[in-house]
C-alpha cells in the first residue's frame, strides 16, 4: 500500500508540475513576419515588427509595455521606432508605383522635350531654305483662296524676308 500511495503522489506532484508550468508554455509572442507567415516566440518580436502585426502579447496590455519589459531604461520613442522600421510589402509595392510613376513622367517629359527639339530643327531648316529662296531673287509664288497663283511683290518679299530672319535668329 506505501508503494501504492507513493506512485499516487508522484503522479499528482508531476501533473501539478505540468499544469504549473503550462502558463509559461503559453507565454508566447505571435507575429506576423514580411511575407505573412506566423512567427511563434517566448522572445519578443524584433523592433521592426510594427504593433499592427503582433497577434499576440504574453502578460503585456500593449507592444509598449512589452518592450519596456524587455529592455528597461531604452529612450527610443515609438516615433524614432518606426522611423528605423522596415517597409513593409505594401509599402514597398506603394514606393515601388511611386517610383514607376515618376519615371514614366521623366520618360514622357524627355521624349516631349526630344520630339520639340526635332520639330524646332526641321523648321529652322524649312526656314533657312525659304531664306535663301527669297534671298535669290527668283520669283516666288503663293496660291490664293479662289486657287489662282500669285507671285510676291517687292514689299511683301522683304517682308517675309524679315519675319524669316526673325525665325532663324532664334534658331542659333
Amino acid at each position: 500500500m506505501n508503494h501504492l500511495y507513493l506512485k499516487r503522489i508522484t503522479g499528482f506532484t508531476i501533473a501539478s508540475l505540468a499544469f504549473g508550468l503550462s502558463p509559461h508554455a503559453l507565454a508566447q509572442y505571435v507575429w506576423l513576419d514580411d511575407k505573412g507567415g506566423k512567427q511563434y516566440s517566448d522572445m519578443p518580436p524584433p523592433i521592426a515588427v510594427p504593433n499592427s502585426r503582433i497577434l499576440k502579447f504574453p502578460g503585456a496590455a500593449s507592444r509598449a509595455q512589452a518592450q519596456g519589459a524587455v529592455s528597461a531604461g531604452s529612450d527610443n520613442t515609438e516615433t524614432t521606432a518606426k522611423a528605423k522600421l522596415p517597409m513593409t510589402t505594401a509599402e514597398k509595392n506603394a514606393d515601388f508605383q511611386k517610383r514607376r510613376m515618376e519615371q514614366a513622367e521623366k520618360d514622357q517629359k524627355s521624349a516631349d522635350e526630344a520630339q520639340n527639339a526635332a520639330d524646332k530643327s526641321k523648321n529652322c531648316e524649312r526656314a533657312s531654305a525659304y531664306q535663301k529662296a527669297l534671298d535669290s531673287g527668283q520669283r516666288i509664288s503663293r496660291q490664293e483662296k479662289d486657287g489662282q497663283r500669285a507671285y510676291l511683290s517687292d514689299a511683301q518679299r522683304a517682308q517675309e524676308s524679315r519675319d524669316t530672319k526673325r525665325i532663324l535668329s532664334e534658331c542659333k
